[in-house]
């Protein structure tokens, strides 16, 4: 069993030597920000029915439904910021290393950080859309002060992340498919793996030949059928270290 400064120095020579490098972060990746994750034993869905976030049963009663949304995604992520797993991406990106970010997260924390090229495959709850004219509003303090929240013609907003019961956008979707076809080397961090269709897009990149690096405290769906290395560490931590080993081994 290699030990963990062995794993970090794979990684980094894996993520130096990369041509397209690209990220698919999950819940986890937020976590060191103080947003909850939603799977596991303390995860979000232990807590809370989902049947709040199903599209159906939020159009039927939303005034039931939206204490829930503000209490789950507004009331911890308006107040979170991006932490070291985010900025060491951001820097990446801006110095050309990582091409794309696609991220299962509605929290907006990559693009806070600095990551431009980010795919937000469920949506972002940045925006809210009108379920009766459709205008999108930002989702601000003020428009969230009333709930449920409510548009200038008097139609329920709806935070503009998918649903249960609802397609993942499509610009979304196939710009994911296109990231994991083209990358040779992806890291994916803190997510399950659990989650339908998103959990594709690294099985799409392992099938392209790309190298896969996992980050995630605990084991996931993904790792031990298509992760090449395994980091059992927090994506703060870990990303830190790999960002170390590359800066100094270029030194």
């Amino acid at each position: 069993m290699e030990d963990i400064k062995q794993l970090i120095e794979k990684a980094g020579n894996a993520v130096k030597k990369s041509k397209h490098l690209v990220a698919f972060t999950g819940a986890g990746i937020s976590v060191e920000s103080g947003i909850p994750s939603f799977r596991g034993k303390d995860g979000l869905w232990s807590r809370y029915d989902p049947k709040y976030v199903e599209i159906d049963y939020f159009k039927k009663y939303p005034e039931e439904c939206w204490p829930v949304l503000f209490e789950i995604f507004y009331s911890q992520m308006l107040k979170a910021r991006p932490n070291k797993a985010h900025e060491v991406l951001a820097r990446w990106e801006n110095q050309g290393l990582l091409k794309a970010v696609i991220t299962q997260n509605i929290d907006n924390l990559h693009q806070e950080a600095g990551n431009q090229n980010v795919i937000e495959y469920h949506g972002n709850s940045r925006t809210l859309e009108c379920l009766k004219c459709h205008s999108v509003k930002t989702a601000t303090q003020a428009i969230l002060g009333e709930i449920p929240p409510r548009c200038h013609c008097g139609g329920v907003l709806k935070p503009s992340f998918v649903f249960f019961g609802e397609e993942i956008p499509h610009q979304a979707a196939m710009a994911a498919v296109q990231e994991a076809s083209l990358c040779d080397v992806m890291l994916v961090i803190g997510t399950t793996g659990s989650v339908m269709p998103a959990n594709m897009i690294p099985v799409y990149a392992s099938r392209a030949g790309a190298f896969i690096i996992e980050i995630n405290p605990e084991p996931g769906e993904f790792t031990y059928n298509i992760v090449d290395l395994f980091l059992p560490l927090k994506a703060g931590e870990a990303l830190t270290s790999i960002e170390n080993y590359i800066n100094q081994s270029a030194g």
